[in-house]
C-alpha cells in the first residue's frame, strides 16, 4: 500500500534547490494541490520541468512571482505574459525545448537511456552547445535525458497500491514524468481499494508511485 498524504505532507521532504517535474498540458491533467503546498512552504531556488507554465493564476506562476523558481525547462511560454517577461529580464533561466524532444528527453530519463538523437533544432539556437552526431549520413542532435528529484502527476482514479488511471489526453506528460523522478507524487481525484481499479485502465503502474494525494475533482472548464 502507498501512503495517502495531504498536499502539505507530500511536500514535507522537498528542500530548497529541488528539481520538480510537473505533469499536465495547460489545464489538462495539471496537478495543482501539491504545487500550492510548495508555495505555502516557501521552498526556493527550484528547477521546474514542465511542458508549459499554464495560465497566469496557476501554481507554477505563483512560485515564479514569489521568486522561488531559478530555472524552468519546458516547451511553451507563449500564452503566459509573466513568464515571457521573466525570460526577457533573465530573472528566471529558461531552457526552451521543442515539445517532441522534451517528452523524449523525459522518457529517456525514465528508461535510463543516455539520451535521444533528433534532427529537430539543427541549425537553430536549439543546437547551441550540443553535440551533433552523424548516423547513416544524417546529422542529429544528441539531447540528454531529463530527470528530477520529484515529479507531481495527476490521475482521475488510483487504488491504494498506487496504480492510477488518467483519462484521454490528460495522460499527456504525466505518464512519462512518473518514470523519471526519484520520488513521484500522484494526485488522484478518487482513491479506491485494491481490486477496484480495472487493470486494463492502469496508466501509472504502482511501481513508479511513492505517495498518493487525494484531491477534489476540477470544476467544469478544467480549472
Amino acid at each position: 500500500m502507498k501512503p495517502v498524504r495531504t498536499p502539505q505532507q507530500a511536500a514535507e521532504n522537498m528542500k530548497d534547490g529541488a528539481s520538480i517535474m510537473v505533469g499536465g498540458f495547460i489545464s489538462c491533467g495539471r496537478p495543482t494541490a501539491v504545487l500550492e503546498a510548495i508555495y505555502e512552504k516557501g521552498i526556493k531556488n527550484l528547477t521546474i520541468i514542465s511542458n508549459d507554465t499554464s495560465k497566469e493564476e496557476t501554481g507554477i506562476i505563483k512560485l515564479v512571482l514569489a521568486g522561488r523558481v531559478s530555472k524552468f525547462i519546458g516547451s511553451y511560454i507563449g500564452m503566459n505574459r509573466i513568464m515571457g517577461e521573466k525570460m526577457k529580464s533573465g530573472e528566471v533561466k529558461i531552457e526552451l525545448v521543442p515539445q517532441g524532444t522534451f517528452v523524449e528527453r523525459v522518457r529517456a530519463g525514465g528508461a535510463g537511456l543516455g539520451g535521444v538523437l533528433t534532427p529537430t533544432g539543427l541549425g537553430t539556437a536549439i543546437q547551441e552547445g550540443k553535440e551533433v552526431l552523424t548516423v547513416d549520413g544524417r546529422q542529429f542532435l544528441l539531447e540528454k535525458p531529463l530527470r528530477a528529484d520529484f515529479a507531481i502527476v495527476k490521475a482521475n482514479k488510483a487504488d491504494k497500491y498506487g496504480n492510477g488511471f488518467a483519462s484521454g489526453a490528460s495522460k499527456n506528460f504525466n505518464v512519462a514524468m512518473a518514470m523519471a523522478a526519484d520520488h513521484v507524487i500522484l494526485e488522484a481525484e478518487e482513491i479506491v481499494e485494491p481490486g477496484e481499479l480495472d487493470p486494463e485502465k492502469v496508466s501509472f503502474p504502482c511501481v513508479f508511485i511513492d505517495t498518493l494525494v487525494q484531491v477534489a475533482k476540477p470544476a467544469k472548464g478544467g480549472k
